[in-house]
């Protein structure tokens, strides 16, 4: 069993910053792959960002390239999400999760955490 706590996410106006971070528990959190995905209401999950286990492969969406970077810590089993030149449309639940590799599709992901809400501000 891994656990995964998201934290960082809140209010920030069009063009600000703001860095999600995800705490994993349980199992050797430095083995897994890790990634971060965001849906909005009404719509289906999106692929945001992910990592490989040793940190020197990602993967980002095409929405969030250039202003997103994921990140990851292996002593403190966290992952980061900075984001940068936020947009109204960034708007979101932002989960992370965790697979046996690095992948784009939630299916591919065996543990979630609850999700942290960002809401970018027009």
């Amino acid at each position: 069993q891994v656990q995964l706590v998201e934290s960082g996410g809140g209010l920030v106006q069009a063009g600000g910053s703001l860095r999600l971070s995800c705490t994993a528990s349980g199992r050797t959190f430095r083995r897994y792959a890790m990634g971060w995905f965001r849906q909005a209401p009404g719509k289906e999950r999106e692929f945001v960002a992910a990592i490989s286990w040793s940190g020197g492969l990602t993967y980002y969406g095409d929405s969030v390239k250039g202003r997103f970077t994921i990140s990851k810590d292996n002593a403190k089993n966290t992952v980061y999400l900075q984001m940068n030149s936020l947009k109204p449309e960034d708007t979101a639940v932002y989960y992370c999760a965790t697979s046996d590799h690095i992948a784009t599709i939630p299916s591919e992901y065996h543990y979630w955490g609850q999700g942290t809400q960002v809401t970018v501000s027009s």
